[in-house]
């Protein structure tokens, strides 16, 4: 990756104090605010007494956001991935700094004002995040949707999905140790970023804050590159993705909960309440939803297992003893006992409609021994199948010996 500077070389004999702070702005076509922004930064660095720089992270500007950056007296980074989080991501890399306080290059942050995220990242923090509802919203610098609906609603997913105590989620002014950072393997280059980076750090149980800080108006006549509905999407894909306790594993046992309980009702025989009869139509849907469950369950096994060995998530004490007791061969078996009484019970109601001549049977008699039999055969053939898949994604893969055998280069 190429870097602009504007830095006079050194003698060979000098030595340079190492950069503490770098001051990392993204920027795609930002000429009417950026050199404001750069100002700012590097007013903060000369007051506050802090060896830093700043770097501009530019997404392919076409307007001369680089050549004000440089006369500011900035570094350029140039990013040729698009995107919010390919832009910072690529910064990141090029910084020299122990510490990054990152900023949208709009003047919409204060970067004038670091001192609490300087002083809570020396503090041994390894995320210091700001939270513009407790530092103060100037009138129009926030739209009422993102206000009042979209912060608060995806902040609080995210405190609920991951257990983390963040208010603000999406503020753009925040503050880390480069290193801890780096060891996260930040990946998304959208405006999920800014939720990525909260969910990791949580999920890697670092070390994270919040301080106040303000939100102004932005300085550009144009639109901001934020999209509400898209973005926000994209912030809660992210999260469901991350989540698969959410996403899977609670909506799949609740399906299966709630069909036990109705299969337990009806399976004994029609249940009477008032007017209303349940009856082996209540059985048939009852068995549906447990499978459906069954399967969201089986869902949520797989990606937490792909994730695990992706590097995404942290495997957890609770998975670690699921994976030693629940192994390939324990799996099998258990389907294959399903399957096994799930055919033992169709080849029963086969029995008693030869013992009837192969003629019209008591349909509610039949059904409640067709329906389970079924299901649980059904249900053995997904645990077998799905078994085999965990088993697939346990392989190792050599990607040499891949390329070798198939005759194309992974990359």
């Amino acid at each position: 990756m190429a870097r602009t500077r504007t830095s006079a070389p050194t003698s060979p004999t000098t030595v340079t104090p190492p950069v503490e702070l770098t001051i990392l702005m993204p920027c795609l076509n930002e000429a009417e605010t950026l050199g404001a922004c750069i100002y700012e930064a590097r007013r903060f660095l000369a007051r506050s007494g802090v060896r830093g720089e700043v770097i501009v992270a530019d997404n392919g500007s076409t307007d001369g956001s680089q050549e004000i950056a440089l006369r500011k007296g900035a570094i350029v980074v140039p990013v040729a991935e698009k995107g919010y989080g390919a832009a910072l991501i690529g910064g990141m890399r090029a910084a020299r700094g122990r510490y990054i306080v990152m900023g949208d290059s709009d003047q919409s942050y204060d970067f004038a004002n670091l001192d609490r995220f300087v002083e809570k990242l020396r503090e041994g923090f390894d995320l210091v995040m700001g939270n513009r509802f407790r530092g103060g919203i100037a009138p129009g610098a926030m739209p009422a949707l993102h206000k009042y609906l979209g912060n608060p609603v995806l902040s609080g997913i995210g405190r609920r999905f991951f257990g983390c105590d963040i208010r603000d989620f999406h503020c753009g002014l925040r503050g880390f140790r480069k290193d801890s950072m780096m060891q996260l393997d930040l990946r998304t280059t959208g405006m999920e970023f800014a939720s990525e980076m909260v969910v990791k750090a949580t999920l890697g149980r670092l070390r994270v804050v919040e301080v106040p800080t303000t939100l102004a108006k932005d300085g550009r006549s144009r639109p901001p590159h934020l999209r509400s509905w898209r973005d926000g999407w994209r912030h809660l894909r992210f999260l469901l993705m991350y989540a698969p306790r959410w996403l899977f594993l609670y909506p799949g046992l609740l399906l299966v909960a709630l069909g036990l309980l109705a299969t337990g009702l009806v399976l004994p025989g029609p249940l009477h309440i008032g007017s209303v009869v349940f009856d082996v139509h209540t059985l048939l849907v009852a068995t549906a939803a447990m499978l459906v469950g069954s399967e969201i369950v089986i869902f949520f096994l797989l990606a937490k297992q792909y994730a695990i060995n992706a590097g995404l998530l942290p495997e957890g004490d609770n998975f670690r003893r699921y994976r030693r007791r629940f192994t390939l061969e324990r799996a099998l078996l258990a389907g294959a006992g399903m399957a096994l009484l799930g055919v033992a019970g169709v080849v029963a109601g086969v029995w008693l409609w030869a013992a009837n001549a192969f003629g019209a049977l008591d349909y509610s008699h039949i059904m409640r021994l067709l329906i389970p039999s079924v299901t649980l055969l059904a249900l053995g053939i997904q645990v077998i199948m799905a078994s085999f898949f965990s088993g697939v994604l346990d392989l190792p893969l050599n990607r040499r010996a891949v390329s070798r055998t198939t005759g194309l280069e992974l990359e």
